[in-house]
């Protein structure tokens, strides 16, 4: 097989979501099961991790574990990417003696790098610019939830970041609409999401609006790792994009609520939204795990037919 790596939405067709989300249901099953399937036996999963991680780490190392490969955990602080080795150079040397890499780090221009000197499939655990993963699991749910989401709008309420990105990545190639609403200032980058134009999502200048007639409202945290500084500053710029039930009532009567978490209640999400009937933010988190097992196979064995 040639080598394909996961560095954003992007990178795979409708086609293979379309049985990466197949796959996943049945492996979902077949782990609510308590049914063994290991056909990843004797594979290794490289991490690398310089942001931190719970929900990421989790999802990939007991992912890759059911599945019947091994880990390995590296950080900055651990190893020599913290010392002024080359990229490339941890590349060609990591890539010989696993199977797959998993990088969570800033700059997407690292993981590029990374992939570009790789052996093996490199994975976007998340970069400053996509968090392809997270969106994933996020459709994934949706699809468990209401069936498929060709055609439906999915609102997105706050910083116009790396999750927004991925959200435009996959509305233009998976058939859906976003709508965006974001501060002044904190607006998607439609050059970095990398999306053929506006065809696919719309912007509002109130969020409220953005809100109306949406299948699925989502959001994330005011200020992404990285970003510490600008805290105070965002949560004043932020202060009127925080999803409440307000927005949820001009939503469809069934529509969904999805963070991808951690969530600060009272900031970016009222409890009542987050801890309501229309959030399915543990389902959400948990199939994460499922989506990524469902990648990593891919990526490994292609289409496999087990």
């Amino acid at each position: 097989m040639a080598i394909r790596h996961y560095l954003k939405f992007s990178d795979l067709t409708a086609d293979e979501y379309a049985w990466l989300f197949e796959r996943a249901a049945l492996i979902k099953a077949r782990f609510k099961a308590y049914e063994k399937y290991q056909p990843l036996a004797d594979r290794t999963l490289a991490m690398i991790f310089e942001k931190a991680s719970t929900r990421t780490r989790v999802s990939f190392e007991a992912g890759m574990y059911q599945m019947g490969g091994s880990v390995v955990h590296l950080t900055t602080g651990d190893s020599q990417l913290g010392r002024a080795e080359p990229i490339e150079d941890s590349a060609r040397v990591i890539s010989r003696m696993v199977d797959l890499v998993m990088i969570r780090t800033f700059g997407q221009d690292k993981i590029e790098r990374f992939a570009s000197c790789s052996r093996v499939p490199v994975i976007n655990g998340l970069t400053n610019e996509f968090h392809p993963c997270q969106i994933l699991a996020d459709i994934f749910t949706f699809i468990e939830h209401r069936g498929a989401i060709q055609g439906k709008v999915v609102a997105w309420v706050g910083d116009g970041n790396n999750m927004a990105n991925t959200w435009l990545q996959a509305a233009d190639l998976l058939g859906f609409s976003v709508h965006v609403s974001t501060p002044s200032g904190y607006e998607v980058d439609q050059s970095v999401a990398g999306v053929r134009g506006p065809h696919s999502y719309k912007v509002f200048k109130d969020p409220k609006e953005a809100c109306q007639g949406a299948d699925l409202v989502t959001t994330d945290v005011w200020t992404s790792m990285g970003y510490e500084a600008e805290n105070e500053a965002r949560k004043k710029a932020f202060a009127d994009w925080c999803v409440d039930a307000d927005m949820m009532a001009v939503a469809k009567p069934d529509a969904l609520f999805m963070h991808c978490l951690p969530a600060h209640r009272g900031e970016e999400v009222q409890a009542e939204v987050i801890d309501g009937p229309q959030s399915v933010v543990w389902d959400e988190a948990e199939n994460r795990m499922h989506a990524q097992k469902a990648l990593m196979e891919f990526l490994l064995l292609g289409r496999t037919a087990a």
